[in-house]
């Protein structure tokens, strides 16, 4: 492992790619330790201590701690995900943005740089949003904004969406300059952070006597087969194999091959995930701005650990998994350009029977990856909540970090191959794997 790390700095390019992207999330960490003007800190810290299991602590996990410190990074880079994510699901809708889906390199620029103007829209509304939500908190008489008004407002919308737009250029700096996907190393550097300090917060419970040490060494190996798995159901995939017919074009023949269609266990990736901890997280968060007697029922009943939480959390996630699957990936298109293109599944007949087919197999893969998102995301709830431990991996955050972490391997793994270097893995390249 010493000597590949080694050939990385070996070759100039791929040096210079790992520090500029290693000196811009440095920038990153430092500006999310950068608060803004007018917020009592230590008040705030009180109110985000009871937020764990709502939508704001889902946001502040996805910021790196930002939000929890109000610094100028607070919205983190959450605005532009959503923003992709709308524009995803109005490609479905809207003729106009599918037919840009298929323009290829234009097009791409084109919903680039819608995506860029909804990141804009909707990080001035949520910033609004929370200026005007901290100017009515009040944490055992303290006030979080000790002068609120039109001024402050002001002042607070503009340096997020400000903070918002700046990691949107850091993460596209990142891509186009460094290595891996920009956007997901800086939710990757706002996740990991956080690793130390829940190794410091067993360490004390152990040293005070309030953990066993041997549930501690099972908790790591449990953490260490989790995150196996994890690795394992990211690059699983289901193959089907695919022959093309040959065609005769001039004095050329074309085609005769056979490949395959990769099916990922996991198409879908961690947006259900996302989408279902935000709906299950909405009635809680909405319960600390709204004291009424039906937002606080609801909000009990939808409590962390409870049963109704978990059943409606895991439907969800199987839910928006095959509801997601169906958005970005289309068997119809797939055979249809297979047989644009003189390519058949053997056995099978193309056109419609082979989008039936692949309709079919897609299903079944996707059942695997649904409740294996759902057993994952469950896990630290079973963790808190029955064995009582602080530190767990699992979730949202776990499935990010493997993602990511594979995807800047594979990129890294690419440019070493091409010079003749030696990878990572001697045995086996990682396989691509598709954002």
């Amino acid at each position: 492992m010493i000597e590949q790390v080694r050939n990385i700095f070996r070759v100039p390019e791929l040096k210079r790619r790992v520090f500029f992207t290693c000196a811009l999330l440095i920038v990153y960490r430092i500006g999310a330790h950068v608060p803004t003007p007018g917020i009592d800190a230590h008040a705030l810290a009180l109110f985000f201590q009871q937020q764990a299991g709502n939508l704001l602590g889902l946001f502040d996990l996805f910021s790196g701690g930002a939000l929890r410190r109000l610094s100028v990074f607070a919205l983190g880079i959450m605005p532009y995900i959503s923003a992709s994510i709308i524009l995803q699901l109005l490609a479905v809708v809207v003729p106009a943005l599918e037919k840009l889906q298929k323009e290829g390199e234009q097009g791409r620029r084109k919903i680039t740089q819608y995506t860029r103007y909804g990141t804009v829209g909707l990080a001035a509304i949520q910033g609004l949003g929370i200026a005007i939500g901290l100017e009515s908190m009040q944490i055992k008489g303290a006030m979080v904004v000790p002068s609120p008004g039109w001024g402050f407002r002001l002042m607070t919308t503009l340096t997020l969406t400000g903070g918002t737009i700046f990691l949107m250029w850091l993460g596209e700096q990142i891509s186009e300059r460094g290595i891996g996907n920009g956007i997901s190393l800086l939710i990757f550097a706002g996740i990991i952070v956080r690793l130390p300090e829940a190794i410091f917060a067993s360490w004390t419970l152990i040293s005070q006597g309030e953990m066993n040490p041997l549930i501690f060494l099972a908790l790591l190996v449990l953490m260490v087969a989790v995150v196996a798995g994890v690795i394992v159901m990211t690059l699983g995939q289901r193959k089907i194999p695919v022959q093309y017919a040959k065609r005769v074009v001039g004095r050329r023949v074309y085609g005769g091959q056979s490949t395959h269609i990769p099916l990922r266990v996991n198409t879908a990736g961690v947006i259900p995930v996302i989408f279902a901890s935000s709906i299950i997280a909405f009635p809680a968060t909405i319960a600390q701005f709204i004291k009424h007697p039906w937002s606080q029922a609801v909000s009990g009943w939808l409590a962390f650990g409870g049963v109704p939480y978990t059943a409606i959390y895991g439907g969800g996630i199987i839910f928006f998994t095959y509801f997601y699957t169906a958005i970005i990936f289309n068997p119809t298109d797939v055979a249809d350009n297979m047989k644009k293109y003189g390519g058949y599944i053997p056995g099978i007949r193309p056109g419609s029977k082979t989008a039936e087919f692949i309709e079919r197999v897609l299903d079944r893969v996707t059942l695997v990856g649904a409740l294996y998102l759902a057993a994952i995301s469950i896990l630290p709830e079973i963790m808190i909540t029955q064995m009582n431990v602080p530190f767990y991996f699992g979730g949202t955050s776990l499935l990010i970090v493997v993602g990511v972490a594979l995807d800047t391997v594979q990129q890294v793994e690419s440019h070493l191959l091409m010079r003749h270097y030696e990878g990572f893995l001697k045995k086996a390249k990682v396989r691509g794997r598709i954002s």
